[in-house]
């Protein structure tokens, strides 16, 4: 793996962990979702901030997969499956059940929170694993065609299979399959192509194809997306909600080869902070939950502008998430984890 190529995804995941810390610090002030702490003065209210949750729901986990899926591949090769999916279990499946007996211990009833996605990326290493038991493998002679008319196509199929879906289960309505299994029916098409794409371009060599042509074009069309998500009003506002499913199939995938493009080219270098910003990244994700409800409780009587206190309490809870993570990986054993 060519140590500058694995730079810059790092560095990418490093950025998308905290803006996922950032989208969590602002649910409490605008129409987020269910979030376990509620402002006591109502005038902490940030009508707008929809925009940005819109946005981030629409590409940040689908390019969390598409990263998680590319280096699935190489980890296989050098593992086999036993050693593999052992590996995985550790990593991911304890933090999933101690955060969740945490939680569900918190509020009463079964409960996950974030840690939804290592759950469905357990399910899709384990789906994996089994594919490549089963003889499936894809020649690393072949090479990942990049074009406009490519992406074009990937994103028609999950925009179509996407909205077909939300009319039967619309966004944000969660599941639990089997008690077990916690899931998000109007994402799942994304989550399962951009994973399945990520392990594509591990096997295909797709990331060393990519020009710059096409990467900026793409960059520029997510953009293009990500500003009429923003300004989107009337009857304008009601034509994209109403084909959102498609809409956001375009925004993510183009956004998300735009800034695999962007960060290859202005981030693929690292220094001793990014790595270690890139070390603790995993840990600030499944921690973060914690940290932030209980700052934002800390911080609720706290006399600022609402803009303010979201950007203060994002900031906050970056920074703690990653130094308590790292704080945690000195004890034995836990780097294992985390």
């Amino acid at each position: 793996m060519n140590k500058i190529r694995s730079y810059d995804l790092d560095n990418l995941k490093v950025f998308l962990t905290v803006m996922v810390i950032f989208h969590h610090a602002g649910q409490a002030y605008g129409n987020g979702g269910d979030w376990p702490y509620h402002p006591s003065n109502p005038a902490e209210y940030m009508p707008e901030i929809w925009r940005f949750f819109s946005t981030n729901a629409a590409y940040l986990m689908g390019l969390f997969f598409l990263i998680s899926g590319y280096f699935v591949p190489i980890s296989f090769d050098k593992q086999g499956f036993a050693t593999f999916m052992q590996k995985k279990l550790v990593r991911l499946g304890i933090p999933l059940v101690i955060v969740t007996v945490l939680l569900t211990l918190m509020v009463g009833q079964l409960e996950m929170g974030t840690m939804w996605y290592v759950e469905m990326l357990l399910c899709f290493c384990l789906a994996y694993g089994l594919i490549r038991c089963c003889g499936v493998r894809f020649a690393e002679t072949s090479r990942f065609s990049w074009s406009l008319g490519t992406l074009v196509g990937i994103a028609l199929v999950m925009g179509v299979g996407s909205h077909c879906i939300r009319q039967f289960s619309p966004q944000d309505h969660w599941i639990w399959v089997l008690w077990v299994i916690h899931l998000e029916p109007a994402h799942l098409l994304q989550y399962v192509m951009m994973f399945s794409l990520g392990v594509l371009l591990s096997r295909w060599k797709g990331l060393e194809p990519l020009t710059d042509r096409t990467g900026a074009v793409s960059l520029g069309i997510g953009l293009v997306f990500v500003l009429l998500n923003w300004i989107r009003t009337g009857a304008m506002h009601e034509f994209i909600q109403s084909y959102f499913g498609l809409f956001e199939s375009f925004l993510c995938l183009f956004l998300s080869v735009g800034m695999l493009w962007l960060f290859r080219k202005v981030a693929h270098g690292s220094n001793g902070f990014l790595r270690w910003c890139s070390g603790q990244a995993y840990g600030a994700y499944v921690f973060h939950l914690f940290i932030l409800v209980a700052l934002q409780q800390l911080m609720d009587s706290l006399v600022l502008d609402v803009h303010a206190k979201f950007l203060l309490l994002g900031l906050l809870a970056t920074l703690l998430s990653f130094g308590f993570t790292w704080l945690l990986k000195l004890l034995p054993g836990v780097k294992r984890v985390l």
